[in-house]
């Protein structure tokens, strides 16, 4: 048997395993990624674009601290639109329709280029444990790899069966192997295992399409990027269009729902609550007479189209029919049908917010296999593993975001507080503190602790700090300067004012060349003051119970008053902070109180100034 030995390995090349071995290798580690099929790295499963509600605030703040799919996408997408831009700057979120496989050949090739970084064509079938310590891999291939710090990122195929009509087969994906030994083999190390489903829609030969009937949606003449990098977004970009379902649609559907795996028990898992598929939507929407799908181009170099909005698992002749029947498709093919995938994924209160296993050291887990859906959500796991990883074995502590700091903060609490038994998606109203942890302002929010740890460099670093400077300057220069009987901050509150209109006001204002983002912070400083200065007490009070850290073996059964149910929920939970066990289903305001005041009495944390 042959034995290869690096610092981190991360299993897996979806877009958690990316992100995760990128970190690891820029923080100086010898990385390995181990993927079945180097040919399907960073592949797009599902609908080709990055970002949308929330999930563009995710990639964001990825490439604030130094991940790469803001870059990877800025480079290769073929559409841009800010979603939201009519209503308020807390909900607003960049997103962008991918050339899907030049953004896959582009994310592979950076991982090829990285220092540090080697990729190997290999699946693993056992974890090898010594002392409730990651100690080896076993490969398919035979292949012993020895590690200090492992990162499963497998997406859905551990364990996954792929499903249209009746005909099951198991997959990881369209026309590849699941991976089913090594779901046995966490199952056999102790972990939950539970299932979840999910699904895509088919895709469509665009070019008999009739497109000209169908609704165009544009892209944004001047486009959002996704990298605080990326200087210029000048380029041609497509379009996609819309169409809806129908009655006949519907009927098609309704009077095949007995041939449905989702309708007839063949499958169990839960699937996505806020992407279903076409079938949960007639059944769940009954009086619904249609529901609107997007035509979203595949690339450049393919006629290909992704139909969102009809994630189906039907059977073949159904799906025929059913696309047929959709105004605009009438005369098109489909080149790929849509299919359900069901798949193991460890139920995510199983591991500590760094995203280390508590049962296995050393043992980190990224992506969907903590019950997520979404490249986003994957990938801002991934880069959080792979600090983590690297923190680990330099023995450092580790590095925690919290629900005030990033909506990564807001994720990962969520799935190591909450669990999910769905599969996770991002949401803006899943953030208590949005007005502050806006797209825009990622690189102000994170930028620092990339440059930490090493993974921004200093000149964008220096570049952050001149804006910053800029920003202060141009705040106490609007706050001095008057035009007429107001200040120009005061004009700039007003509703009908923006930035712009002060350059049109003042002359050395506009000669001083500030740079749109440095504009675009002031505006919004400006004319969110109130909510932001009461958010950001909101979250003074949040951070009290956060700073109160609880110790990891603690014996919650010894503490007089606390009820069982808390008991047990903090003990199978083991929260880190007092505010972390404040958010878990079954803890009382008043369990929460008794334990303040014990940890008090121990002296194990100064409480007095904390309020609940």
């Amino acid at each position: 048997m042959m034995y290869i030995s690096y610092d981190v390995i991360v299993v897996g090349g979806g877009h958690a395993g990316c992100e995760a071995a990128l970190a690891s290798a820029r923080m100086g580690m010898q990385t390995a990624l181990l993927s079945m099929n180097l040919d399907t790295i960073a592949q797009m499963s599902c609908n080709p674009a990055i970002g949308g509600l929330a999930k563009g605030q995710l990639v964001r703040e990825v490439d604030a601290l130094g991940g790469e799919m803001g870059k990877v996408i800025d480079e290769t997408a073929i559409q841009f639109r800010l979603l939201n831009a009519s209503k308020g700057h807390a909900v607003r979120s960049p997103r962008a329709q991918a050339d899907k496989k030049r953004y896959q050949f582009t994310m592979k090739k950076r991982l090829e280029e990285q220092v540090n970084l080697s990729l190997r064509q290999d699946s693993v079938e056992k974890i090898v444990i010594e002392n409730s310590e990651i100690l080896d891999l076993i490969g398919k291939s035979g292949t012993r790899y020895r590690s200090k710090a492992v990162i499963i990122t497998t997406g859905t195929f551990l364990n996954g069966l792929i499903h249209i009509g009746d005909s099951q087969m198991p997959g990881g994906r369209a026309s590849e192997p699941s991976s089913d030994k090594l779901s046995t083999c966490l199952l056999d190390l102790g972990f939950e295992i539970a299932r979840l489903k999910t699904g895509t829609s088919p895709r469509l030969n665009g070019s008999k399409i009739n497109y000209d009937i169908l609704q165009p949606q544009e892209g944004d003449k001047q486009p959002t990027a996704f990298s605080f990098s990326t200087k210029d977004l000048q380029r041609p970009q497509v379009k996609c269009f819309i169409t809806h379902t129908n009655k006949l649609t519907h009927e098609i559907i309704k009077s095949n729902l007995d041939r449905s795996p989702l309708n007839t028990g063949q499958i169990k898992a839960t699937g996505p609550r806020y992407c279903p598929s076409i079938e949960d939507k007639i059944t769940r929407f009954p009086d619904k007479e249609h529901h609107q799908i997007f035509i979203e181009p595949e690339g450049l170099d393919t006629t290909e189209v992704y139909c969102n909005g009809i994630s189906t698992c039907a059977p073949f002749d159904v799906q025929e029919a059913m696309v047929h029947s959709i105004k605009g498709l009438e005369n098109t093919n489909i080149t790929r049908y849509g299919y359900a995938i069901e798949y193991d994924y460890v139920p995510p209160t199983q591991i500590k917010p760094s995203l280390e296993s508590k049962k296995i050291e050393n043992l980190f887990l990224a992506g969907q296999i903590n019950g997520t859906s979404g490249y986003e959500e994957a990938a801002a796991q991934g880069i959080m593993a792979g600090i983590n990883a690297v923190l680990k074995i330099q023995k450092s502590k580790p590095f925690l975001l919290d629900r005030s700091e990033a909506y990564i903060g807001v994720l990962i609490d969520d799935l190591v507080t909450k669990g999910t038994r769905e599969p996770y998606r991002m949401f803006t109203s899943r953030a208590e503190y949005r007005l502050v942890l806006r797209h825009d302002n990622a690189d102000r929010r994170l930028m620092k602790y990339g440059y930490q740890y090493g993974l921004i460099s200093k000149d964008q670093m220096d570049e952050l700090l001149k804006k910053e400077e800029i920003i202060s300057e141009t705040n106490e220069y609007i706050e001095n300067k008057r035009s007429g009987a107001d200040t120009l901050l005061k004009l700039l509150r007003r509703p009908d004012m923006n930035f712009g209109d002060l350059l049109g006001l003042d002359k050395e204002l506009k000669e001083r060349n500030i740079s749109f983002p440095a504009q675009e912070q002031v505006e919004i400083e400006a004319k969110y003051k109130g909510y932001i200065s009461r958010q950001n007490q909101q979250i003074e009070k949040f951070k009290k119970m956060e700073n109160l850290s609880l110790p990891t073996q603690f014996h919650y059964d010894s503490i007089p008053g606390l009820r069982k149910e808390a008991q047990q929920k903090l003990d199978l939970f083991r929260p880190v902070s007092l505010g972390q066990a404040s958010r878990i289903s079954g803890v009382s305001p008043a369990d929460i109180s008794i334990l303040m005041v014990y940890l008090l009495s121990k002296g194990k944390n100064d409480t007095r100034s904390v309020s609940i």
